[in-house]
């Protein structure tokens, strides 16, 4: 399971534009969290099947919202919930 600390850090990395480094941190993991992170940056890189993927993965449906708006849902949630 994905730590609290490494899911702040692959968050911090998305909001400084560092995707790769951020997908890199999440990609072992296959919880709730990491497949929703995950979706979220796939959706934000527009490869929309990878996206609906790893949304489903998180029981999740696709988001239409901003991505900063999901952004901060997802950060919410691992602040609050890990």
């Amino acid at each position: 399971m994905i730590s609290k600390e490494e899911m702040l850090e692959a968050i911090e990395l998305d909001m400084n534009e560092e995707w790769e480094e951020a997908l890199r941190i999440v990609q072992h993991y296959d919880g709730q969290i990491s497949c929703w992170f995950r979706a979220y940056l796939y959706r934000k890189a527009g490869d929309e099947w990878n996206a609906n993927y790893w949304y489903d993965k998180a029981g999740r449906k696709m988001s239409k919202r901003n991505f900063d708006s999901e952004l901060e849902e997802i950060r919410e949630f691992v602040e609050n919930s890990m």
